[in-house]
């Protein structure tokens, strides 16, 4: 458990945790564990964990001690409802859960609420699965949906989900060529081993592309067989949101077309198999990094390539293949991107330190390691971090997306960890003192130098450091001096000094502003506060408001508009309003448009759309951000409702 000894401590945990606080006085004022406390455990239970703090009182990112006078009672009162079957469907705590503290006199309950195993969820209230199932998200906790709640149970009795056996499948279904090539491989891998001699249809069987119930007697193929080696029309009989999709671009703008792009055509079979052979190739030609040679001889092979193959092999064997999104990997010049559908069975800050595995489709990870393919025992993660290190590339990121659909993605920079440039400049700032910092210190630093802003939670995406050392240290560079910070609890985010992304707040309020070209501007590190000036903020000829904070013109009110210019974006905007059912293409498309040269608030385009906006956020502008189709005015506040939206 987080040590708290003061508010301080409170404070820090905000940041780097789940957390809730709640009064629990009662109505006596002694205390009383509240009702409400189980919907946060439920949600908490099906996500990450977190913590529930009683006895405080927390108002805009303030804390004040109320205490609990009677925290035996309140105590007693948590393990008795646990224990309840009736009321909570499992109980996760344990007396080590729940710490007493003393602050300022008076006593809170501190509870950590581990997150469930996946064997244990969906973690749910009053024997009702279906309506009491609550997932974490940022606004609170949720009622899960019920293709979430299915999920849940699916992967609480599979352990393997690709072991299922298929009715109505045959060897017909499987693309022999695919085999073929498989068999190929396994002979350049392993030249000795029996199985090359086997018939085409009993190798298929000793690779688990078909077995046998030994339970019931029911034989057939399995999902791993059809999903590895199946063709297409078998496949998308077997899982209809199958896709595999491969893009590349000769450069980093998310408006330049494609150069090549490989999806299931009709040409080849469009079985995972076949796309990985494919796509690695694709990865890695012209892999620019210098070959390593052992004993003066050059190897075939550098740890970056490793790496890709790795990042390849995870995506396809850890996918949910029932899930909505698909299969994608991307290749830019400046990046190797990798996404599949569901969430990680271990969370990703386990998956980063390794030893720890749980495989959605272990036999599609067996045929793979068959072949030399592939990393056994959870050390397939850090194998790739490995790989991007030796390269002295930045850190790669791995995190996890529940909108618009649960999925996994991966994010190798091909940009340096930290370039000679970028060191000059820190040293210009910061002296030598620079170089008096840690490690886990430096890449905070750096990081916020290269990306504008660091947060706690992208600190641990870069480390393998225990989160509490990362919460720890925010606070401790504030105090040096290298960083600042802006924000409350998990929306805190930290820049360098004289870099401090601008906040909706100082924009809307008429605050000082820096020089024009600050904003998402992290090139000139030299940048201090000195350099303000005292600039009225305005309207332009169409009467969109004009900040010298911000590189663009931002939409915050209709009323405001000029009517021409009103006009014409009514006019843009009149199918949504018309036609209740749209294409998301063309929703997209219409809203690429409406962002087009400014910004536009959700409240605006809400009116515009008449659509809900929480619709409108998590159906189309979240995809088309994490996309790089829109950008935030307020990139480091991405929840602010006065946030706005541009094209890239």
């Amino acid at each position: 458990m987080f040590p708290v000894n003061d508010l301080l401590d409170l404070q820090s945990l905000s940041e780097s945790a789940e957390l809730e606080f709640k009064l629990a006085q009662g109505s006596d004022g002694k205390g009383k564990l509240p009702e409400d406390f189980w919907r946060s455990y439920s949600a908490m239970a099906n996500s990450r964990g977190g913590y529930v703090v009683l006895g405080i009182r927390e108002k805009k990112g303030n804390f004040t001690v109320d205490g609990i006078s009677d925290t035996s009672t309140v105590i007693k009162q948590l393990f008795d409802t646990a224990n309840n079957k009736k009321k909570v469907n499992i109980n996760l705590l344990a007396e080590q859960s729940v710490k007493k503290v003393g602050i300022n006199g008076k006593n809170i309950i501190i509870i950590e609420i581990p997150a469930a195993k996946r064997e244990q969820k969906p973690v749910y209230l009053n024997n009702q699965p279906m309506g009491e199932t609550y997932i974490r998200s940022h606004e609170g906790d949720c009622h899960c949906s019920e293709e979430q709640i299915k999920r849940m149970f699916a992967e609480q009795v599979e352990e393997s989900r690709d072991d299922r056996l298929l009715t109505g499948f045959d060897f017909n279904d499987v693309d022999q060529d695919s085999l073929r090539a498989y068999r190929n491989l396994l002979a350049i891998a392993k030249p000795q081993h029996p199985w090359l001699e086997l018939e085409l249809v009993d190798f298929f069987r000793s690779i688990g592309g078909w077995r046998r119930d030994r339970q019931t007697g029911e034989e057939g193929l399995t999902l791993a067989g059809i999903l590895m080696f199946g063709s297409w029309n078998a496949i998308q009989d077997a899982v209809p949101n199958y896709f595999v999709d491969y893009r590349e671009r000769d450069d980093s703008n998310p408006d330049s077309r494609w150069i090549d792009r490989i999806y299931p055509d009709g040409s080849w079979s469009g079985n995972v198999f076949d796309f990985y052979r494919r796509i690695y190739r694709k990865l890695t030609t012209e892999l620019k990094v210098p070959f390593e040679l052992q004993d003066g001889i050059r190897q075939g092979e550098t740890k970056v390539h490793e790496s890709i193959r790795e990042a390849l092999v995870n995506t396809l064997v850890h996918a949910d293949y029932t899930g909505r999104s698909s299969i994608l990997v991307v290749r830019r010049p400046d990046l190797f991107g990798f996404r599949n559908p569901g969430l990680m069975r271990i969370p990703p800050e386990i998956a980063v330190k390794g030893g720890e595995t749980d495989c959605r489709n272990r036999r599609m990870h067996q045929m793979f390691l068959m072949i030399g393919v592939g990393e056994r025992a959870g050390s397939g993660v850090p194998k790739i971090m490995s790989g991007w290190k030796w390269a002295n590339w930045r850190t790669p990121k791995l995190y996890e997306k529940t909108e618009p659909s649960e999925q996994t993605l991966l994010e190798l920079s091909t940009t340096s960890l930290i370039s000679q440039e970028v060191t000059e400049r820190l040293v210009s700032l910061f002296g030598r003192t620079f170089y008096q910092l840690d490690d886990l210190e430096r890449m905070i630093i750096v990081t916020a130098a290269t990306e504008g802003w660091v947060n706690h939670e992208r600190a641990c995406q870069l480390t393998s450091r225990h989160s509490r050392d990362v919460t720890l240290t925010f606070p401790r560079l504030v105090d040096k001096g290298f960083l600042v910070a802006s924000g409350e609890k998990r929306d805190k985010s930290y820049s360098l000094p004289g870099m401090e992304l601008p906040s909706p707040e100082e924009v809307f309020a008429n605050a000082l502003s820096s020089s024009p070209d600050l904003t998402h501007n992290v090139q000139s590190l030299t940048h201090s506060t000195s350099d303000s000036v005292n600039s009225a903020d305005e309207r332009d000829e169409h009467g969109r408001f004009i900040s010298s904070l911000l590189d663009k013109p931002f939409i915050d009110d209709l009323n405001a508009l000029s009517e021409p210019f009103r006009h014409e974006i009514e006019v843009l905007t009149a199918p949504s309003r018309l036609h209740r059912r749209l294409e998301t293409e063309v929703m997209k498309d219409m809203l690429m448009r409406l962002c087009s040269g400014h910004y536009l608030s959700v409240a605006v385009m809400e009116v515009l759309l008449e659509r809900k906006a929480q619709s409108i956020r998590q159906n189309y502008l979240k995809p088309m951000v994490d996309s790089k189709q829109l950008k935030l005015a307020f990139p480091n506040k991405p929840n602010s409702p006065r946030q706005g939206y541009t094209l890239v």
